[in-house]
């Protein structure tokens, strides 16, 4: 499981030691203010190529968050294009213009060096 909320932000239950009792294992990696950066990004996508083929569960409180992630992953791991990579992180939950242009340009910066 990945959970990019704040260890701050409320939780109903001990998500951490839930997770780990079934065996599973629990990575959080916050994002918030002032970590919207190339480095969180870059961990949080290192996370989910680690998996593979393996299903993760990726969430923060709204799916905002994980929309706006989700979209390097999806250009340039899938090779999806920009509008539907954002038609998808919008699925996901993202609402904010401020992750959408995260999410974006870090995907341009990569693709401009590739």
């Amino acid at each position: 499981m990945l959970d990019i909320r704040d260890p701050m932000e409320p939780r109903p239950i001990d998500e951490p030691r839930a997770v780990t009792s079934l065996g599973m294992e629990y990575v959080n990696l916050p994002v918030r203010a002032g970590t919207m950066d190339d480095a969180t990004l870059e961990r949080i996508l290192g996370v989910l190529r680690e998996a593979g083929d393996r299903a993760v569960l990726f969430h923060c409180a709204s799916g905002n968050r994980v929309g706006g992630a989700l979209i390097p992953l999806l250009m340039l791991d899938h090779a999806v294009d920009q509008e539907a990579a954002i038609t998808e992180a919008m699925r996901a939950g993202l609402r904010s213009a401020e992750v959408l242009e995260w999410g974006l340009c870090y995907t341009k910066r990569r693709t401009e060096t590739s």
